[in-house]
């Protein structure tokens, strides 16, 4: 389901409640209305995705064992400084059953609540990075980031519904960029 058709559902089930409650709203102009509604269903969402968030936050650190960012923190006290470290993780807004996690060597997309796939695209094979955003999605504050390259499996990989999509964007591309670096690889333009 799209982020416009759960939004449609959301502002139908408050239109619905409404109008069973028996709150005479016939003194509001309809476009007050409407916009009450909008900013309702607006902040609904939200709410769901904290809690969505919350909640897999909590079962993940109960049954993953992964390293908590204190753990990160001692890695990086002991001068382990080539192992993988993860620079950023989420999960797309008001989903269960996918999270993206980019660390400085790759970014790993996972699929599946009870059942996994895994998806992994090295930054080295990265060329190019873009992200975009319609009005909904701004009013969200969340956006989808295409990332394309030279990966067979995948050349284009889509990180949907992904909240501060910019903010996230400039951290890929910093890894990208420092990815390449460690490597040894550097960009050539071709005119």
């Amino acid at each position: 389901m799209t982020i416009e058709q759960i939004r449609a559902q959301i502002a139908s089930g408050i239109w619905q409640g409404i109008a069973q409650s028996g709150v005479d709203l016939s003194t509001v102009p309809q476009e007050g209305q409407e916009k009450l509604v909008t900013a309702i269903t607006n902040r609904v969402m939200v709410t769901m995705n904290q809690v969505l968030q919350e909640s897999l936050q909590d079962e993940a650190s109960d049954v993953t064992g992964e390293s908590t960012p204190a753990q990160s923190h001692e890695d990086e006290k002991t001068g382990d400084e080539h192992a993988e470290k993860i620079l950023w993780k989420a999960r797309p807004f008001l989903s269960l059953n996918e999270e993206y996690i980019l660390t400085n060597e790759r970014i790993k997309i996972i699929h599946g609540l009870v059942s996994r796939r895994i998806e992994n695209y090295e930054l080295v094979r990265v060329q190019d990075i873009d992200f975009k955003q319609n009005v909904g999605e701004r009013m969200l504050g969340i956006g989808d980031i295409t990332i394309s390259g030279h990966d067979q499996s995948d050349p284009i990989v889509i990180l949907r519904n992904v909240h501060n999509p910019e903010g996230v964007y400039e951290i890929i591309r910093r890894a990208w960029m420092d990815a390449r670096k460690r490597h040894g690889l550097q960009f050539r333009e071709y005119m």
